[in-house]
């Protein structure tokens, strides 16, 4: 059977090593659900009973096990919902992919039921957000998702019409040739400049009683921590 646009979206979060989507079921992601529900066997969906529980749930998981997570939302109300969640992810700087549905493709703007352009709202919260045109979109939207989601570490964002999340035919236009992304990705490193390490020895070289307090900034620089604890003989 041909590829729906959840199933290619889907199908990447794999890829990418995503296999854990926390969310509650809704009219407007029933293509999504399908997709994980055929991909069941891969993909472990927990159900919470509030979007923001699904976005902190996810962002949680990411936190103590160092593995990303995604969530899922309906449409309207259910994507309002997921936002503080995905405010926490942005602040504390998580990997967390977001997949809200949206109206059908032809009557968004129109004021239909629970129409709302969450593509739009999540660029503040999100360092990506954006809607999923159709098959051919799927896979280079869900790249650029993960990708700016691991780079730059926070939240990132797919909105799907509802009817595009399940629609199988579509034809890539010539500037999007099949095969030309990929699962490649930076992680963004920072190193402050030399002369503030210089000057943050010599304070701490002064200091006769030292603690060190390691918060969100030193995630994934403990050996590092350490290093600093034993140099300044904080560890017996």
């Amino acid at each position: 059977m041909a590829k729906t646009t959840s199933d290619l979206i889907v199908e990447r979060l794999l890829d990418w090593g995503i296999d854990t989507c926390f969310g509650i079921c809704g009219d407007a992601v029933n293509g999504f659900f399908e997709a994980l529900r055929t991909h069941s066997d891969r993909i472990r969906f927990v159900h919470v009973r509030h979007e923001e529980n699904a976005a902190l749930a996810a962002v949680g998981y990411a936190k103590f096990t160092g593995h990303p997570a995604a969530c899922v939302s309906t449409a309207g109300p259910g994507a309002v919902h997921i936002l503080n969640g995905l405010y926490d992810a942005q602040l504390d700087k998580v990997p967390v992919v977001a997949v809200t549905g949206m109206t059908y493709h032809d009557v968004i703007g129109a004021h239909l039921l629970q129409d709302l352009n969450s593509d739009y709202l999540f660029r503040d919260a999100c360092v990506f957000s954006e809607r999923v045109m159709g098959p051919a979109h799927a896979v280079n939207a869900t790249d650029l998702a993960v990708r700016k989601a691991f780079d730059n570490p926070g939240p990132a964002h797919l909105a799907i019409p509802v009817d595009i999340q399940s629609q199988t035919e579509d034809t890539n236009s010539p500037k999007n040739p099949a095969g030309h992304t990929s699962l490649a990705s930076q992680a963004e490193v920072r190193t402050p400049p030399q002369e503030q390490l210089q000057r943050a020895a010599e304070v701490l070289a002064q200091c006769r009683r030292v603690v060190v307090l390691a918060g969100a900034g030193a995630r994934g620089a403990g050996d590092l921590v350490e290093q600093v604890a034993d140099t300044l003989g904080l560890r017996s």
